[in-house]
C-alpha cells in the first residue's frame, strides 16, 4: 500500500484492516496512494484506456462511520459498475472524515448506485447519503467595477491566473450598459479553478484597485431529458425594470394567440407558462435574442428541480473541513409561494430560483445583500457554506461571509464566521447573516416580522428614512 498513513485504529484490528485492504489491491491491480488530506484508490485502474470518465460520473457517499474502509466501501460500489476511482477524505488520526467520492466508469452507473446507496444500511443503524458530485470548473468573483465589459473582464483575468476558457457577465437590471458586479469565470479543469481560486482569496490580489471575493460558482443543476421532455415554462431573462407582465404575454403570444397561461415578472426576468409545451419551444426559438423595450432577451426552457432529488456537493479542493454543500433549490412553480416584486433576495448566479419570503432566512438575506452591502458599495457578500460531522454522528452547518469591499480594510473579522455549528442549513444562514450584521454594529430589530413585506417595506423597518 503506497500510504504512509494506518487505515485507522491500532494493534490487532489496525492489523486486520490493513491486510484487508492488502487483499483488495492484490484482487483488483489498483493502487492506494495517500495526497493532500485524502486517500485516492485507482485513478485510473490498471487497465483503463482512454480518458476519465465523462463529468456526472462521481457520487458523493456521506455519513460514512469513520473506521470505514476501501475494503468495505468498494465492494459495496463494485455492484453498481466498474469504479474508476475512489477518493476517502482522511484526517490525521488515520480515520477517514465521514466522506468520499467515488467515480464510475459511466454516468450511467453513477446514477444507479447513488438511486441505490442512499439510505443503504451499512452497518447496523448506519444509513449512507448519497447524492451527486459536480467537478466544478466555474468560479464565482465579485467585486467588480460595474463599468467593466466582458472583454476587459476576460482580459484581466487571463492576466491573474491560468486556464481561463470563458467569463459570463450579466447586466445590470437597472441599467444595461453596466455590469452586476460579479462575473462567473469558467476554467479549462477543476484543478485549474482550485488553484485560481486559491489566488485569488480576498486580500492577494486586487482587480482594478479594487478589493474582490471568490467562490466556488454553484454548479448548473442537470435535469434528466425525460423530466425537461416535459417542461412548458420558459424562463426569460435581461428583461428591462419597466417591462410590464402584459407586454411580455403580448409578445409570447403573438405566435399563437392564447398560447401562454400565465407569466410572473420578478425584477428583471419572468416565467411564462404555457397551455402546450410544443408552443413554449417554439415561442422559445423564436423569441430568444428579441428585442423587447430597447433589450435583448435570453428565452430557454425552466429547469423544475425537486428539491429532495438534488441535494448535490461540489468537488472541494483536498479534504480541508469537507466540501461545499449547495443547497439552494430551483422553483419554477410560482403560483404556490409568495415573491417580493422590489428586488432580487437570491444570488444573482441562482438566476432560476424564485423567491419564497416565508422564513426570516430571506428577510436577513435581503438586509445584509441587496440593502447594507448596496447601500455603501461593498460588494456582493460571498455566502460559503461548510459541514461537518457531530459527536452524534449528526452533519452540521456553518456559514461564513466575505463581503468584498471589507476583506482588505479589515481582515480581522474576514470572513465573518460565527460560533455556533447549525443542524440545519437554513438556521446557519440565518445566524451567519445575523452575525455578520450585528458585527457591523447594524441594527435590524424588527426585520423577522416583515417576511410579507417587499424590499422597500423591509428596508424602512431596518433603515428609517433610507
Amino acid at each position: 500500500m503506497e500510504s504512509n498513513q494506518k487505515a485507522g485504529g491500532d494493534g490487532l484490528a489496525g492489523t486486520q484492516k490493513e491486510a484487508a485492504l492488502r487483499a483488495l489491491m492484490q484482487r483488483t491491480g489498483y493502487k492506494l496512494q495517500q495526497e493532500n488530506g485524502q486517500r485516492r484508490y485507482g485513478g485510473p485502474p490498471p487497465d483503463w484506456d482512454g480518458p476519465p470518465p465523462e463529468r456526472g460520473s462521481e457520487i458523493f457517499v456521506g455519513k460514512l462511520p469513520r473506521d470505514l474502509f476501501e475494503d468495505e466501501l468498494v465492494p459495496l460500489c463494485e455492484k453498481f459498475g466498474k469504479i474508476y476511482e475512489v477518493r476517502m477524505m482522511m484526517d490525521f488520526n488515520g480515520n477517514n472524515r465521514g466522506y468520499a467520492f467515488v467515480t464510475f466508469s459511466t454516468k450511467q452507473e453513477a446514477k444507479t448506485a447513488m438511486k441505490q446507496l442512499n439510505n443503504y444500511e451499512i452497518r447496523n443503524g448506519r444509513l449512507l447519503g448519497v447524492c451527486a458530485s459536480v467537478d466544478n470548473c466555474r468560479l464565482f468573483v465579485g467585486g467588480i467595477p460595474k463599468t467593466k465589459k466582458r472583454e476587459e473582464i476576460l482580459s484581466e483575468m487571463r492576466k491573474v491566473t491560468d486556464g481561463v476558457v470563458d467569463v459570463i457577465v450579466y447586466p445590470s437590471a437597472a441599467d444595461k450598459s453596466k455590469n452586476r458586479g460579479f462575473a462567473f469565470v469558467e476554467y479549462e479543469s477543476h484543478r485549474a479553478a482550485a488553484m485560481a481560486r486559491r489566488k485569488l482569496l480576498p486580500g492577494r490580489i486586487q482587480l482594478w484597485g479594487h478589493a474582490i471575493a471568490v467562490d466556488w460558482a454553484e454548479p448548473e443543476v442537470e435535469v434528466d431529458e425525460d423530466t425537461m421532455a416535459t417542461v412548458k415554462i420558459l424562463y426569460v431573462r435581461n428583461l428591462m425594470l419597466q417591462t410590464t407582465e402584459e407586454t411580455i404575454e403580448k409578445e409570447f403570444n403573438s405566435l399563437r394567440p392564447g398560447a401562454v397561461e400565465r407569466v410572473k415578472k420578478i425584477r428583471d426576468y419572468a416565467f411564462v407558462h404555457f397551455t402546450q409545451r410544443e408552443d413554449a419551444v417554439t415561442a422559445m426559438n423564436a423569441l430568444n435574442g428579441k428585442l423587447v423595450d430597447g433589450s435583448p432577451i435570453e428565452v430557454t426552457l425552466a429547469k423544475p428541480v425537486d428539491k429532495d432529488s438534488y441535494v448535490r456537493y461540489t468537488r472541494g479542493t483536498g479534504g480541508r473541513g469537507g466540501s461545499l454543500l449547495q443547497t439552494d433549490y430551483t422553483a419554477y412553480t410560482l403560483g404556490q409561494v409568495r415573491v417580493l416584486q422590489e428586488t432580487v433576495l437570491v444570488p444573482e448566479y441562482l438566476m432560476y430560483k424564485s423567491v419564497v419570503i416565508d422564513s426570516r432566512v430571506e428577510v436577513t438575506a435581503v438586509l445584509l445583500d441587496f440593502i447594507i452591502c448596496n447601500k455603501n458599495n461593498w460588494g456582493q457578500p460571498v455566502y460559503q457554506l461548510h459541514s461537518a460531522i457531530g459527536p452524534d454522528q449528526r452533519q452540521l452547518f456553518l456559514y461564513k461571509i466575505t463581503i468584498p469591499a471589507l476583506a482588505t480594510q479589515n481582515p480581522n473579522i474576514h470572513p465573518f464566521t460565527p460560533a455556533k455549528l447549525c443542524a440545519a442549513v437554513e438556521e446557519a444562514k440565518v445566524h451567519a447573516a445575523e452575525h455578520t450584521l450585528q458585527t457591523l454594529s447594524l441594527q435590524t430589530e424588527g426585520a423577522a416580522d416583515a417576511s410579507c413585506a417587499t424590499a422597500a417595506a423591509v428596508a424602512s423597518v431596518a433603515f428609517p428614512g433610507m
